[in-house]
């Protein structure tokens, strides 16, 4: 595969809102790879650009995500058809999800899937993620389910991918991974490290079994606690932190 894309030549095609939305999803998919959340070249994170046609971005399909920058990162439409000419493939499965949300989820603008061992262990319990931990009681309002289908190629599902994480910020998807949404990059990562954070927790806690449950007073107030921990802002401080992480390195991500 050619993974030589003409970043000048790209941008002289988009804008300065688009190339800036490319930075900070290739920045993503660094960052994902920096904590070992990667999954050879499977998975994707998508970025909505802002507009009436509902394009998005997503990873070419055959590189790592080690490996992405912002030029060569693929704009499609919500049929899965490349919008500038690009030498790279998409995931037909990624597609399926991702497509299925930026469709119905105006807030939606950044939609971020993995497949990490401790995630899809909890994916896979039938009790899901339990409120133990005060990371996964803080989250614990803002998941939804969606129940295994098989590998994400019918299209008929993006209904029922819809329908099942209807106003919610992380999705579990059962025997699978994974998934989180936010208005930025910023805020689609945080929240995905949180359920990452909570996942492994939960998979050490049982391991080494005796656990401890917190009382539903607890576990009340700390989900009262997280009410607008998915607002736009909320990820001012972080984010530039993991920018400055990256930029340190991994800074070829702006290519």
């Amino acid at each position: 595969m050619n993974h030589i894309v003409n970043s000048k030549e790209l941008r002289s095609q988009i804008s300065d809102e688009e190339w800036q939305l490319r930075l900070e999803l290739a920045a993503t998919y660094r960052l994902i790879a920096l904590y070992g959340w990667d999954d050879l070249i499977y998975t994707h994170v998508s970025l909505r650009i802002p507009g009436p046609e509902h394009h998005f971005l997503i990873n070419p399909y055959g590189m790592m995500f080690d490996e992405i920058t912002a030029s060569s990162l693929v704009k499609i439409d919500l049929n899965g058809e490349a919008v500038i000419e690009t030498p790279y493939e998409v995931n037909p499965a990624g597609f399926t999800i991702h497509s299925a949300i930026h469709s119905a989820r105006d807030d939606a603008q950044c939609v971020l899937h993995l497949h990490t061992n401790d995630g899809v262990a909890v994916s896979i319990q039938k009790d899901g993620l339990l409120p133990i931990s005060q990371t996964s009681m803080l989250i614990h309002p803002h998941i939804a389910y969606h129940d295994y289908e098989g590998l994400a190629l019918d299209h008929t599902e993006r209904d029922r991918l819809i329908a099942d994480i209807g106003d919610k910020n992380l999705y579990i998807l059962r025997n699978h991974g994974t998934l989180s949404v936010g208005q930025t990059c910023g805020i689609a990562f945080m929240g995905i490290y949180f359920l990452e954070r909570a996942c492994s927790s939960q998979i050490r806690a049982q391991s080494a079994g005796n656990i401890n449950m917190p009382s539903k007073e607890a576990i009340k107030t700390t989900q009262e606690q997280s009410i607008g921990m998915f607002d736009l802002g909320k990820d001012r401080l972080a984010w530039p932190a993991l920018l400055r992480k990256l930029d340190r390195e991994s800074p070829d991500y702006k290519n």
